[in-house]
């Protein structure tokens, strides 16, 4: 399960995809929208700046906006960049697998080989699922929604 960092900072994310088009969101925007604590919010802004996601601007007109189109970022790298490793299990990780503590035997744990596919297959999803396709995903659901109330009614 992910952390609470990264479901704000998808939120945010979406957020700054759909309302930043060519503008430079404030913080306390995005925080009052999207219902997430404004210092954590800063710190997630921060750490997605870091990593090159997105460009920030100081001073009248400042705040942050997108670094590089929607359909360039993926899944795999906003959880990168806000939980670090994807690992399902502390011995699986794609940088230097360690024996962990419960492993009797590394190289032939049932638990850690089934992970550690069950692992590449989510980072495979992960890298081929954009912010651009999570934008499309809300779109279908909203025109679903108008849809099953347009016949209910």
């Amino acid at each position: 399960m992910f952390s609470m960092k990264t479901v704000y900072g998808l939120k945010a994310l979406q957020y700054l995809a759909v309302h930043g088009a060519g503008r430079h969101v404030l913080i306390s925007e995005v925080a009052e929208k999207e219902g997430i604590p404004k210092k954590f919010l800063e710190t997630i802004l921060l750490t997605l700046k870091n990593d090159g996601l997105l460009i920030s601007k100081i001073g009248k007109g400042g705040g942050y906006q997108l670094a590089v189109a929607p359909s360039e970022i993926t899944m795999e790298r906003i959880i990168r960049a806000l939980e670090g490793p994807v690992a399902l299990v502390p011995c699986v990780t794609d940088e230097n697998s360690s024996k962990c503590d419960y492993c009797e035997d590394f190289a032939t744990c049932g638990v850690r080989l089934s992970m550690t596919r069950i692992t590449d297959k989510l980072i495979n999803v992960m890298s081929q699922t954009t912010l651009a396709d999570m934008l499309e995903d809300v779109e279908r659901a909203i025109q679903s929604k108008r849809n099953i109330h347009n016949y209910v009614i």
